[in-house]
């Protein structure tokens, strides 16, 4: 058998993968993930993983699908001179997504607070405070662009006149009009989430993606706009996504309710706040994009800017998977945190960062066996510009692996409150490191030194993020324990936090035995220890019997913690929705509804929520003075 030359280009490229994927699969292993005898809760936590991923992928696709479509488009029809006008139109593009990102952030990180606490009401003012805040950024920014879109243009680096000024002018402009949509569309994703309409999410991306095909091809065929045409094709199709999507908030059936009087300016700087590290992500995007397109501008000339592009917008494409990953860590981790679930956090990372790495594997191997077949989709004839497309996108691919790993983290960082560092790997991650590591590997290799930039910056920001956590622990940095960096004090003890499964009758009774016992053995009397008893029972008892459904494999998961004089019983389950709160028994049988009665006059506090189609109902019991 013949053997591969040491100094081929695929013998290096089969070891630096070989390295690569034993690396990232070392790292997962080692993670001591368990996928046995799973209980209650962390099942219910990795269903809804498993769940909310695609949508969450989907839904990262609401800016960049359309953006993809154009570029495609404008490849095939327009020429390499209008894909090098949209690459430097990139920058202000993304802005409209940092701005939406941010305050879907936001909404992520407040909203799953509100519901962690089991807050409605609270929920509903950040709902309509986000709806506010949204229409007037959008439309102070649409407003601007159009304004000012010819000197934007050449500060861009598009020159003064000339097609590829007119060009990159003419689409700022159709392509801003979307604004409002663009912006609406990303904010109601992660409220489609909490009301479990993952459905209908995809649906309005489904819908999104066909009319920008269909109207991008009346534009080029019929009405031949131009880059213009393209631009506006893209913001009617966000229209319709909003469209789409709002059917359901409109809706009866919506769990969220806005109110003028309810948007608050403390709530709208509370989104913001909690945006922040999202939009340091996304401006470190912009300026990471306008220096790459001047340093390859000088490298190779517009050429090699079109191939950037093509690079940039296959690589958003399948970068989705760790924006997705960072939605689903940000909402799930934020629920958890406010509910002190210091072993949830744990498990919910491990799992995570497994299927970060399993995607990162996957979509990365992909992106280089099809590399020559997604870049002829944008330039059909060959040349110099499609054969640095294909080494471009080859290049990007295994960064993949690294950034789903650390979007799940930063997604858990920030739903934490550790938002400075957050915030340091958002510019790190999304600007600092790339263009150093363009900066350097271009000096030596030209621009194929300059497509390594995504593979060089997130494998420094993984080393340099476990070297931080190995420096502040003192502990080994690849366990989910001290990855999330959780202060000591956070949660409650082992011995003071109880959790129970119910699967069906016959655990309702054991589980309410093992309450009052749990309750003696922290020194509370028996009226206090049979009220806690009796509180399983009733509320574990109507689940069961009213709530599980034939041959579905519900699940009832019951935690019981004690904390500063206080008792915190949480009933989570993926029955259909029941507000024990509101319930009104049946008039004709007095006794319909005579334990949840009990139950709720029992109880200090009562808060229900009904989000990511899971029942939370939260108990609080004080301690008697």
């Amino acid at each position: 058998m013949r053997m591969l030359p040491r100094n081929s280009f695929f013998f290096r490229r089969g070891v630096c993968l070989f390295f690569l994927f034993e690396m990232c699969y070392t790292f997962f292993m080692r993670l001591h993930i368990r996928n046995n005898s799973v209980d209650g809760s962390v099942y219910m936590i990795r269903k809804l993983v498993r769940q909310m991923l695609t949508a969450q992928i989907l839904s990262a696709l609401t800016v960049s699908v359309c953006l993809l479509i154009d570029n495609i488009m404008i490849g095939q029809f327009l020429g390499e001179k209008a894909i090098a006008a949209y690459g430097l139109a990139n920058p202000i593009l993304l802005l409209i997504g940092a701005l939406g990102s941010m305050l879907a952030a936001g909404v992520q990180v407040v909203c799953s607070r509100s519901l962690g606490r089991g807050s409605q009401e609270e929920t509903n003012q950040g709902y309509s405070s986000a709806i506010g805040i949204t229409l007037v950024l959008s439309l102070g920014f649409m407003m601007l662009v159009l304004l000012f879109r010819g000197p934007l243009a050449t500060a861009m680096g598009a020159g003064t006149d000339g097609s590829l000024y007119d060009n990159t002018r003419d689409y700022l402009a159709g392509f801003i009009i979307g604004a409002p949509g663009s912006m609406g569309a990303l904010i109601l994703v992660p409220f489609l989430q909490m009301a479990g309409k993952s459905g209908l999410l995809i649906v309005a991306v489904l819908g999104m993606t066909v009319a920008d095909i269909v109207l991008d091809l009346l534009n080029v065929l019929v009405f031949h706009g131009g880059m213009f045409g393209m631009g506006l094709a893209s913001s009617l199709s966000y229209y319709i996504a909003l469209l789409i999507g709002a059917f359901y908030f409109l809706s009866k059936e919506s769990v969220f309710r806005f109110s003028l009087k309810r948007i608050s300016g403390a709530k709208i700087m509370e989104l913001l706040r909690g945006g922040v590290p999202s939009l340091f992500s996304m401006a470190a995007s912009v300026i990471l994009i306008f220096v790459m397109n001047q340093l390859i501008l000088k490298a190779g000339g517009s050429g090699a800017v079109a191939a950037f592009t093509i690079i940039t917008t296959i690589g958003n494409a399948s970068n989705c998977i760790s924006t997705g990953m960072n939605g689903v860590s940000l909402t799930l981790s934020g629920i958890l945190y406010n509910e002190e679930d210091r072993h949830g956090l744990r498990d919910l990372l491990a799992y995570l960062l497994k299927n970060a790495a399993i995607l990162g594997i996957i979509v990365g191997a992909l992106l280089m066996i099809f590399a020559p077949v997604l870049v002829s989709i944008f330039i059909k004839e060959p040349g110099e510009t499609q054969t640095m497309a294909i080494q471009g996108v080859r290049l990007f691919a295994p960064g993949l692996i690294f950034c789903c790993m650390t979007n799940a983290l930063k997604g858990a960082y920030q739903s934490c409150g550790r938002t400075i560092l957050t915030e340091v790997i958002s510019i790190a991650e999304g600007a600092l490191l790339p263009i150093m590591a363009a900066s350097v590997l271009g000096s030596l290799r030209g621009t194929t030194g300059l497509w390594l930039y995504f593979w060089g910056g997130e494998a420094l920001m993984v080393l340099l993020l476990l070297l931080y956590i190995r420096l502040k622990t003192r502990k080994n940095p690849v366990k989910p324990e001290n990855l999330l960096l959780l202060r000591d004090d956070f949660g409650v003890s082992e011995d003071s936090l109880l959790e129970v499964d119910i699967r069906n009758v016959d655990d309702v009774i054991s589980a309410s035995k093992a309450a009052a016992t749990f309750c003696r053995e922290n020194g509370q009397p028996e009226r206090i220890s049979n009220h806690i008893a009796l509180c399983v029972e009733e509320m574990a008892s109507n689940t069961v019997k009213h709530g599980f459904e034939e041959g579905k494999n519900n699940s009832l998961s019951i935690r019981i913690q004690h904390k500063d004089g206080r008792w915190v019983l949480r009933f989570r389950d993926d029955c259909h929705s029941f507000d024990p709160i509101h319930y009104v028994p049946s008039s004709e049988d007095p006794a319909s509804g005579i334990g949840i009665k009990l139950v709720m006059k029992m109880a200090d506090e009562v808060r229900y929520t009904y989000s990511m189609n899971l029942n939370n109902l939260t108990l609080i019991i004080k301690e008697a003075a």
